[in-house]
């Protein structure tokens, strides 16, 4: 079994609310589960109005289709263009 992890690191600029960030985030969220059907959730930063952390995870048995997909869940996010990615990790693990 092989799992993959991403975590990427968001800025939104020009939010100053909760409310506003919520919206964005689950926004980003949807569109991921949506399109990978992907375990995603908000996993850092909650109460920061410009700031965002977003968990992404697949499972499967094949390691450079969960890469591929991990990477394909950054390049959508980029194209979203609601908020800047700042920084993202990815890791593959074997199990």
């Amino acid at each position: 079994m092989v799992v993959g992890i991403g975590t990427i690191i968001l800025r939104l600029p020009g939010n100053t609310s909760l409310k506003g960030k919520r919206k964005v985030v689950k926004g980003i969220i949807s569109r991921l589960q949506n399109s990978f059907n992907a375990s995603v959730a908000e996993v850092g930063a909650n109460n920061i109005h410009q700031r965002a952390e977003i968990g992404v995870a697949f499972v499967g048995n094949d390691r450079r289709l969960i890469n591929s997909k991990l990477d394909k869940a950054l390049n959508l996010v980029e194209t979203i263009q609601t908020a800047e990615i700042i920084d993202s990790d990815i890791e593959i693990i074997n199990l």
